[in-house]
């Protein structure tokens, strides 16, 4: 069946700011939507209420409304645009899906004749209400776990007395398993009850019997109006049942599943798809497989929407699964669709991958002092990295690296713990960094079935870490740099190992190991992700790396398959900024795709390199190339040498892509924009102090300090409250207030053992001081102020956690003129090219400097929403050599937009809620208010000095 021709306009529902949970995997969906309707020609009416996302731009909608998920949003919406014929619920994660269900028991959708497509409400109930999932599966013999559901205290304590313990509680109609505990014993059960009973918006939950120590899988599908349904992607949870596979490292294709298994899992989950209801799209099923040879299988729960998993599936297949959910969802068939890589063949298949992916989450745990970081049911990584490798060694190890947490991938880094307690302690409760524990554990000699005993982690994964350490002991054991056998190198490199980790094996710099691999002709090959494994020709430029043996021909020629092939075309590389981490999110994949696009627009072949599967930035037609690969240095130096651009743009990339300036400076790679040089002026407190001297800016009294001794004797000249500050820093981390001499000193210690060798700053506090910030273009000659915000918090609180106000709404004349002045001195001392973000105190009517970072910052995406201008479009071009005066700037705003920063901190119960200078929000959103006297600004000053911390 075509498309319904009676769909002329469509309206898309975001899911707003990003919580742990719900990220940009939702906005990446949207994005791929609305493009989707737009090929067809549907006019489009987006709402979501988060700035920062590319999916929010002009550009993605043909009307785009920043406002708050509310039925009263949608209802102006739908009177102004009474066009509407249709609401697309499905690509904004459980927040859209909940506002469609309340407008709908509202009687909205009837009342302004608008259809819910892309889903079937009663499909929604069924899937969300465990007791109605629980009585469909019976119905239709697919076993589930014994459970009942509880909607009061009393019901629920008599269920636990029926079933004993272990038991899991779920609530009702929640996302990323908020309020969702296990319960091991009945001292904790009255507590983890009530927590579940109140995170329900029902007051339901689910007791079910835990099935703790069974695998857990789950498997992506498509499904049309016709009942085609095709599985896109099997993804296995190396960890077993009980940590949120939000949480988990995943691997797709399934490694340890037996064929048979295989197929009756398939056979469930066609089965279970089929039966919820008349819908066409996307869906997710979770399976439970019971870790003996009869392999019984359990079905947990299926989610009739994108989700988190179908975010990486997408990327992990090439099969673009929201972009096709879309084209379903207003009437097409599977096999009318073309496959979006090939171009040449049908949508309604299956991808075959001759590539193995390892997902592994990125978690911010040092952000939550006191925070419980046991992984559970309830989701807490912030993000995530995928690596894509020829076996699941290089996979998992490529996606080690991509993590940026100072490891250099399993092992060979002298990172790893030695002590036995400590190994078997963490083994047990599983954290962030079991995946590299389960190492430490092998490389300590505890046996592996002691190991699996522990964790239940299938021994096929445990037998390939094993095999890692293997190879290590025996480089570490045999051989130098001079001894060591091509053939040996050559393995280390297929199983993923770094060239850092090969010469800390080697005793030697990881310089003399590239030069030993050129010697010998290990070099890195790219492939194509085809989605068919190489059976039909890809269209799409999608790339991973990987080392080959040489291929020889009869007649004695010997070579690797090398599938990117170099075009003559001038290129520029975009450096993306890696997993989303809290003071690092989905910012800068907005800014990187602008980036692209504007290099694009000035002829240039556009080369992206990224390893996260959340967002726009990695979408195969985003760039001209995408190499999906870790931002890590010796992966970047391979592309560049292999695609030689015209130079590489780091500043769009936040932090991640900044740190690796230094070395691309260091072997004379062009870095376009703001040099390098100027760059690490700004990052560096002590030189960016002098520069502001030089040039008569005020900032506050200051020294630096790299000992606990220097630190103390400064703290008597500078008088307390005194702000602790670290250097090469994002979103404030280590940043405090301290108020006396023990506090500073237990602090510096504390510092200088997380960030070895840093060089800190420390700066009197200007209590009661206000924060503003700017940002602004710079083309070394002219300066152009984008946007000032004042912050509704007082100083002392992080950027990226305050209230902002663009434009300010209490600075006076005076006071803004310093701002702007100050601005243009310090962009043009840096010599600064492209964008800076400078931030401000203001105490008595003098305007002090904090910080300034040439760079895209937070706040960009935000003022570019407010006014209404491509502002990362121009500074791009900018940096490419355009001047500031080619573009005219027309921003537009009536009233104020204020930033709104957003927090996960139900996730963690018990973690001070205060804030500081330390970044702790996860997400923002926008709010647009005619005038000051707007009831929400008004709420938000009275409780501005509520949260004030040290």
């Amino acid at each position: 069946m075509p498309k319904n021709n009676n769909l002329k306009s469509i309206l898309i529902i975001g899911s707003g700011p990003i919580i742990i949970g719900q990220a940009c995997e939702f906005d990446y969906s949207g994005s791929q939507s609305l493009r989707s309707l737009r090929e067809d020609g549907i006019e489009t009416i987006l709402i979501n209420s988060n700035p920062a996302t590319i999916m929010t731009d002009p550009s993605m909608a043909d009307h785009v409304y920043l406002k708050p998920l509310t039925t009263k949003s949608i209802i102006e919406i739908l009177k102004a645009h009474p066009q509407i014929d249709a609401v697309l619920p499905t690509m904004g994660g459980q927040t859209a899906l909940n506002l469609c269900i309340e407008a709908d028991e509202k009687g909205i959708w009837e009342d302004f004749n608008v259809k819910i497509i892309g889903v079937d409400i009663a499909a929604i109930n069924i899937t969300e209400d465990r007791e109605e999932f629980k009585g469909l599966m019976q119905k239709i013999d697919i076993p589930v776990a014994p459970a009942e559901t509880a909607t009061s205290f009393l019901k629920g304590k008599e269920i636990a007395q029926k079933f004993g313990f272990p038991l899991v509680i779920r609530p009702s109609f929640t996302l990323g398993g908020t309020g969702a505990s296990f319960v091991h014993d009945a001292d904790t059960f009255d507590e983890l009850l009530t927590r579940g009973l109140e995170a329900s918006p029902i007051h339901e939950v689910l007791i079910d019997k835990a099935l703790l120590g069974w695998k857990e899988y789950e498997l992506e599908l498509l499904r049309d109006s016709n009942d085609n349904v095709v599985i896109i992607c099997t993804i296995e949870n190396m960890d077993p049942m009980g940590i949120h596979t939000g949480d988990s490292i995943t691997v797709a294709p399934a490694m340890t599943l037996s064929d048979s298994t295989f197929q009756r899992m398939r056979d469930m989950a066609i089965k279970m798809m089929r039966s919820i209801g008349d819908f066409a799209g996307g869906c997710n099923v979770q399976f439970a497989v019971s870790p003996d040879e009869k392999e019984d299988i359990i079905a947990i729960e299926i989610n009739p929407r994108v989700s988190r998993s179908s975010a990486l599936a997408s990327k992990a297949t090439g099969y673009p699964i929201a972009k096709i959910a879309t084209k379903l969802a207003i009437g097409y068939t599977l096999d009318e669709l073309d496959n979006q890589i090939t171009k040449t063949t049908s949508a309604l298949f299956e991808p075959t991958l001759d590539y193995v992916i390892v997902k592994i989450p990125r978690w911010n745990f040092d952000k939550f002092e006191g925070s419980e970081r046991t992984l559970g049911l309830q989701m807490k990584s912030v993000g995530e990295v995928m690596g894509i490798g020829r076996s699941f060694q290089e996979a998992l190890h490529k996606a080690t690296q991509s993590l940026e947490i100072k490891r250099n991938g399993l092992g060979a880094d002298g990172k790893g713990y030695t002590d036995y307690d400590t190994i078997i302690e963490k083994l047990k409760n599983p954290s962030w960094d079991r995946v590299f524990v389960l190492y430490d554990a092998i490389q300590l000699g505890i046996p592996l079935s002691r190991i699996h005993e522990i964790t239940k982690i299938d021994m096929w994964f445990l037998k390939q870490y094993e095999e890692l350490h293997l190879l290590e002991k025996e480089i570490s054991s045999n051989y130098t740099i001079d001894t060591v056998p091509r053939d040996i190198l050559l393995e280390a490199k297929q199983k993923g190992y770094g060239d850092r980790q090969i010469a800390h094996m080697l005793k030697c710099l990881e310089s003399e190991v590239y030069k030993k691999r050129e010697e010998l002709n290990i070099n890195r090959v790219y492939k194509l992700v085809d989605t068919c494994a190489a059976e039909f020709e890809a269209q799409t430029p999608y790339y991973y790396s990987t080392f080959e043996n040489e291929i020889e021909t009869p007649d004695g020629k010997r070579y690797t398959d090398n599938e990117s092939k170099v075009s003559d075309k001038k290129k520029i590389i975009v450096l993306g900024s890696g997993p989303n981490r809290i003071g690092q999110g989905i910012e800068f994949d907005y800014c990187c795709v602008h980036g692209v696009l504007a290099a694009a627009e000035e002829g240039y072949e556009t080369i992206m390199i990224n390893c996260n599967p959340e967002t726009v930035s990695t979408d195969f037609d985003t760039a001209d190339k995408l190499y999906f690969e870790p931002v890590f240095w010796e992966h970047i130096y391979d592309i560049i040498r292999h695609e030689k651009p015209e130079g590489v743009i780091v500043q769009l990339g936040g932090q991640t892509a900044l740190k690796l300036a230094e070395k691309l400076d260091r072997y004379g790679i062009k870095i376009m924009g703001t040099s390098y040089r100027a760059l690490d002026l700004a990052e560096d407190r002590g030189s960016f102090s002098t520069l502001l001297k030089e040039n008569d800016i005020p900032y506050p009294d200051f020294g630096t300090a790299e000992t606990a001794d220097e630190a103390l004797a400064l703290a008597k000249e500078l008088d307390f409250p005194i702000l602790v500050r670290p250097s090469y820093v994002l979103g404030g981390q280590g940043m405090k207030i301290v108020i006396n001499e023990q506090e500073l000193e237990a602090h510096v210690v504390d510092l200088l053992n997380k960030i070895p060798n840093n060089k800190l700053l420390l700066d009197h506090y200007l209590d009661g001081a206000i924060e503003a910030e700017a940002d602004a273009i710079c083309d070394g000659e002219n300066v152009y102020i984008i946007g000032i915000m004042e912050h509704i918090e007082p100083c002392g609180i992080h950027s990226g956690d305050s209230n902002a106000l663009l434009p300010p709404f209490n600075l006076g004349d005076l006071v803004l003129q310093q701002i702007k002045d100050h601005t243009k001195k310090i962009a043009l001392a840096l010599e600064t090219v492209g964008l800076i973000n400078i931030q401000f105190a203001i105490k008595d009517d003098k305007v002090y400097i904090i910080e300034a970072n040439p760079r895209a910052s937070r706040t960009v995406p935000f003022i570019a929403k407010a006014y209404g201008e491509p502002y990362v479009n121009y500074a791009t071009k900018v940096m490419l050599g355009k001047k500031v005066t080619d573009f005219d700037f027309n921003p537009k705003l009536e009233g104020y937009a204020i930033k709104q920063p957003v927090f996960s901190f139900n996730k963690f119960p018990k973690v001070n809620k205060q804030l500081g200078p330390e970044m702790k929000s996860t997400g923002e959103s926008i709010l647009f208010i005619k005038d000051l006297k707007d009831d929400d600004f008004y709420d938000l000053y009275a409780r501005r000095k509520m949260y004030l911390t040290q």
